[in-house]
């Protein structure tokens, strides 16, 4: 036994979990180590035990990725969850937990690390054009939260871009500006159609990464 698994065991000592399955199996594997008479096991009972353990690993494969999941949302950093998953850095810790995460559809585990790092290369050239186009922005979002006597749903999507302008961040405004569009529409239709212009941009800029990671060789 290693020493992090001794004090990973001490440290759930009090957690209220049912261990009964992996009990039964474990003291099975036990018996049959220390030779116990072939009469007392029979052949019954260990292709029950075998019939446990692959449930076990059904269940502990799904475990896994909701345990990283919880320990993320308490602010766990990748690089303290490496060593507990055995990998040696925050990429790897990060990578094996997308491998692992159920998703919708038909994506492999593989298909799910290149699905997010394709999310996350058009999350970075939309957010490098915001950069570029910072003024454009600003102005366009201090005309929206400018506006006033609107509707509620429409006061309120204004009222969130108006916040998102206090980060220094361009690429913040570009959700709470797709979200007032359609508020806007019908009193405001010129800066509706600016938003629809910045939105369809960023969709398309995301789109071409996507083509470009798909497709090497068109790259300019």
């Amino acid at each position: 036994m290693t020493r992090d698994y001794d004090e990973a065991r001490e440290r759930l000592a009090d957690v209220p979990v049912t261990t009964s399955a992996i009990t039964e199996a474990v003291t099975l594997v036990q018996a049959v180590r220390s030779g116990a008479d072939a009469e007392a096991i029979t052949a019954e009972h260990l292709l029950a035990a075998l019939t446990v353990l692959r449930h076990l690993r059904e269940q502990l494969a799904s475990w896994e990725p909701e345990l990283i999941t919880a320990a993320r949302e308490r602010g766990v950093s990748w690089a303290s969850l490496a060593p507990a998953l055995g990998v040696t850095s925050r990429q790897a810790a990060e990578r094996r937990y997308l491998r692992l995460r159920p998703a919708a559809g038909e994506l492999t585990g593989e298909g799910r690390v290149r699905a997010e790092r394709d999310k996350r290369a058009g999350d970075r050239a939309v957010a490098r054009w915001a950069r570029e186009n910072s003024g454009v922005l600003r102005q366009l979002a201090g005309q929206v939260s400018a506006l006033e006597d609107l509707a509620a749903p429409a006061q309120h999507r204004v009222d969130v871009v108006q916040r998102a302008l206090a980060d220094d961040d361009p690429a913040t405004l570009l959700t709470p500006l797709a979200d007032a569009h359609s508020h806007l529409e019908a009193t405001h239709a010129k800066l509706a159609r600016r938003i629809k212009s910045v939105t369809e941009h960023t969709e398309q800029l995301r789109r071409d990464t996507l083509d470009q990671r798909s497709n090497p060789r068109a790259r300019p």
